[in-house]
């Protein structure tokens, strides 16, 4: 199998997307050939860490994108707010990104040194990729993540990100080749159901429900044991910003006096720190919250390992890759049953509460979690559940081994349109007769 990735953002050193792209591009790499096409501002860090077997090509683009993301960065006020995809500037940007690489690959592409084009990022179903429509090859789009509108509760909170621009969402059905884009794709990988019913009609019978989230079985584990204790510990791990609400989390401990016997421990900062520091003084749990500010990743993960159960109730959370993490390391996470966290949280290895303004939310995650606190048994039960859970679905190689079964799926190699839920197939398994070679 031989692939060409595109990946414009691949980069192990920065958070969210970047480094989604590069741990997905690397694990692919274990598995096929496959040749990587990114931004040229990733190569110090990827020549420095490498990339597995991939080989890597750079693409400059900077005389577009340079400007694009100043201007993209004006109209967000800075980055101290939550990100709002900006059509008019990142959309000019990447179309000049896959012109350079339709200039580079097109000769290697029509004398079919390649199976399959699979873009990976950008993974907002808002760009389109000019390359769909003209490639000779099956064309994989995603995984893609978009479309979750906000809770009407949550107006204020809206404001207070400055996400002014999700009125006009909906532009980018205009943009030229979304069409083409859509209609060409051999399969469509999209996360959550926020996501697939957001993209046209005519494509769901080649959509995937495909998380792009991962985790790393080698930095999140569980310990080898957890001793039993009298006082459980329920970890935030977020930035202080409105939607995330790391305030509900303070709002549940004062609801419940189940709760109060407990700790929580909040890690992360911004702007709403003040709001949770005066929460914590009004209710008087100095004494049962604690504040740790900025962690790394791994310092992170080490918490994770010493906490009991994972607290996120998040409210408009689009990947929500920190559930994964948590639940890899053997924490029920507890969270709100609606975006990304609904999708990734089930019953049998955690907790969610349906979506409310934030006193509900406060009130039925106190009474949840209070009830959780009470039964250790089922702490633990659920935590064992989130830890397989995790592992099976959503390691990097585990989801490479899924996206080798699309590939074979677009190439006729496969008849049933994999399911993301269905166990990976072993490394090696034969592939299933179906359709004529489409490439």
């Amino acid at each position: 199998m031989r692939v060409l990735l595109l990946a414009e953002s691949c980069n192990p050193d920065w958070p969210s997307l970047p480094v989604v792209g590069y741990k997905a591009a690397r694990a692919l790499a274990e598995e096929c050939e496959v040749t990587v096409a990114t931004h040229v501002r990733n190569r110090p860090a990827i020549e420095r860490d490498g990339l597995g077997r991939a080989e890597v090509v750079f693409i400059d683009n900077e005389r577009v994108a340079g400007p694009m993301y100043r201007l993209s960065t004006k109209l967000r006020g800075g980055h101290s707010v939550g990100w709002t995809t900006h059509i008019a500037t990142l959309y000019p940007a990447y179309l000049a990104f896959e012109r350079e690489v339709k200039k580079r690959f097109r000769p290697e592409l029509e004398q079919g040194r390649f199976d399959v084009v699979h873009r990976v990022t950008p993974m907002s179903p808002t760009i389109p990729s000019p390359i769909a429509r003209w490639c000779p090859v099956p064309f994989v789009l995603g995984p893609l993540n978009g479309g979750l509108r906000w809770p009407p509760e949550f107006t204020a909170e809206l404001r207070r990100e400055r996400e002014w621009l999700t009125y006009l969402r909906g532009a980018y059905r205009c943009l030229p080749y979304y069409r083409s884009t859509y209609a060409r794709a051999a399969a469509i990988l999209a996360g959550f159901e926020h996501t697939i019913a957001d993209l046209p009609a005519s494509a769901r019978g080649r959509t995937i429900d495909f998380p792009e989230v991962g985790i790393d079985p080698k930095m999140f584990a569980p310990p080898e044991r957890r001793a039993p204790r009298e006082q459980l510990t329920f970890l935030y791990a977020g930035r202080f910003v409105p939607y995330k609400c790391p305030d509900v989390c303070v709002m549940a401990f004062a609801a419940d006096e189940r709760l109060r016997r407990h700790k929580l421990v909040m890690v992360g900062d911004g702007p709403e720190r003040p709001r949770v520091e005066a929460l914590i003084a009004q209710h008087g749990l100095g004494d049962r919250v604690q504040l740790l500010g900025w962690k790394t990743q791994a310092e992170v993960g080490a918490l994770m390992r010493e906490a009991d159960v994972f607290f996120f109730p998040s409210i408009r959370e689009l990947g929500a890759g920190v559930v994964v993490e948590a639940m890899a390391c053997g924490l029920p996470p507890a969270a709100v049953d609606y975006g990304a966290p609904g999708g990734l949280v089930r019953e049998d290895c955690g907790v969610r509460v349906p979506i409310g303004d934030k006193a509900a939310l406060a009130a039925a995650f106190g009474e949840r979690l209070g009830s959780l606190a009470e039964d250790r048994e089922l702490v633990e039960r659920l935590g064992q559940a989130a830890h397989a859970r995790a592992v099976s679905r959503f390691s990097w190689a585990a989801k490479a081994r899924k996206t080798l079964e699309v590939y074979d799926w677009v190439l006729g190699r496969r008849r049933e349109r994999p399911t993301f839920d269905s166990p990976p197939e072993s490394p090696g398994a034969e592939p299933r007769a179906g359709r004529a070679e489409s490439a």
